[in-house]
């Protein structure tokens, strides 16, 4: 069979697309740069209660941005309780009732989406208090629509663009990819979609496909996704994008029982840098990245935009920049610890703008 010729310019395309994917990822993997963000706002808030809302703790980017909320609690001098919904969706609205219920001064929700729990976020928002969130919405900021006054967040978009430029640029510009997520959330979705249009943009790549699996059903689908999938593309499956981490601690053991090599399938994660993940790095097993968040570090960010909103001045809007975890980095920024900390000096920074030991 003949086949048509490939064009020069083609060629050249490909290579530059091929180079771009290399800076970019160059520049994602430098360790954590000074701190960037504010360094002045107003004063510990004396003696405040906030209920956090977590959207299931089994997930690893939850549990650690709760435990950094937790850690900034205890320095700022508040009390804190968690409602966990378990990822069950009947559960989600029943937790922030339960929070309401509590009479906390502030509402903190982590994961989830901001929208789609608007019913149970209008009566805190009617009582005047005051609601932040992590990873509650496509992009970072304030939540359009909803009283979600800050959703802190690396920006979305460049880290499933930095994931799939990984995997571009790890495969030399020859990826099969099958990318991941939940569409029951906005932030997933948006995450699969920029992964999906860069791979598209790769010349010598391949989409074969967007599998939608959820994130609270990831222990039960992912092993029968993941061995229907092998069935279905063989060789031409080379390389795992995931909107989260969760999803190759149920798929990897599966390729290993399959026999496939570490080199024969690539993981690549965009978000949020879970232990699960690090040890696969560190060990080689599958998974040679994750754009890890720094989930203790935005724990203290929630923290300070709640005691900006109680002090009733405006939030930050501080978004951290995007940084790729890899084999080579990964001994870095808190990575000994299986985490991405930052050695910026952030938790200092935090207790002297709220004037606090």
């Amino acid at each position: 069979m003949l086949t048509a010729p490939v064009s020069a310019a083609s060629v050249v395309a490909t290579r530059d697309y091929l180079e771009e994917a290399k800076r970019v990822v160059e520049a994602a993997t430098q360790p954590a740069a000074p701190w960037n963000g504010p360094r002045k706002g107003p004063h510990a808030q004396a003696g405040k209660y906030i209920a956090v809302v977590a959207e299931d703790l089994r997930n690893g980017g939850i549990l650690g941005v709760v435990d950094g909320v937790l850690e900034a609690a205890k320095a700022i001098g508040w009390s804190v309780k968690i409602f966990d919904s378990g990822g069950t969706p009947n559960l989600r609205l029943k937790m922030l009732a339960n929070g309401l219920a509590s009479r906390p001064d502030g509402l903190i929700i982590v994961g989830g989406d901001a929208r789609a729990l608007l019913p149970g976020l209008q009566p805190f928002a009617e009582r005047g208090i005051p609601i932040v969130g992590w990873h509650v919405a496509a992009q970072a900021g304030p939540v359009p629509g909803t009283p979600v006054a800050m959703n802190v967040s690396t920006d979305p978009l460049e880290v499933a663009r930095v994931t799939a430029l990984a995997a571009i640029a790890q495969s030399g510009g020859h990826a099969g990819a099958v990318v991941f997520t939940d569409t029951n959330f906005e932030v997933a979705q948006g995450k699969a979609d920029a992964m999906a249009a860069v791979v598209r943009a790769c010349g010598g790549c391949t989409l074969l496909e967007v599998r939608d699996v959820a994130i609270s059903r990831n222990q039960e689908l992912m092993p029968g996704t993941t061995r229907a999938l092998l069935a279905h593309y063989g060789k031409r499956w080379t390389h795992a994008l995931a909107i989260n981490d969760i999803y190759f601690d149920y798929a990897a053991p599966v390729l290993t029982q399959a026999g496939i090599s570490n080199a024969a399938m690539v993981m690549l994660s965009a978000g949020d840098g879970s232990e699960s993940a690090f040890l696969r790095i560190r060990t080689g097993t599958f998974q040679i990245g994750t754009v890890a968040e720094p989930l203790n570090l935005h724990g203290w960010q929630l923290i300070d935009e709640m005691n900006r909103l109680l002090a009733r001045e405006a939030v930050t809007g501080y978004v951290f920049p995007v940084h790729l975890v890899t084999a080579d980095n990964i001994a870095a920024d808190g990575g000994d610890r299986l985490i991405y900390d930052p050695a910026n000096g952030y938790r200092d920074i935090y207790r002297r703008i709220w004037q606090r030991p």
